[in-house]
């Protein structure tokens, strides 16, 4: 890996160039701060969390609650409605 001073990014493509300015220009930004902002927001894009962490998550706390509801009468029909059928 080339290790690079930290001012030393030098883009070298057009559409890069392109977007940047047309971003710049529409919101008044700098250049600089156009990409700064969107290697930015891509970065938090990199941490959230993707649908298999949050998929884990979710199972990982049934898996810890399922027990704790064994013996619990969970018949939702009984539990919202009455013996007439009647909301309760």
């Amino acid at each position: 890996m080339v290790e690079l001073s930290p001012m030393s990014l030098n883009i070298k493509n057009e559409e890069a160039h392109r977007l940047a300015r047309e971003i710049s220009e529409r919101t008044g930004e700098s250049m600089t701060s156009v990409v700064t902002g969107a290697l930015r927001e891509k970065l938090d894009q990199l941490d959230r969390p993707t649908s298999e962490d949050r998929l884990e998550a979710m199972l990982g706390i049934a898996r810890e609650c399922g027990p704790l509801l064994e013996g619990i009468d969970l018949d939702h029909g009984r539990l919202l409605y009455d013996e007439q059928g009647m909301p309760r």
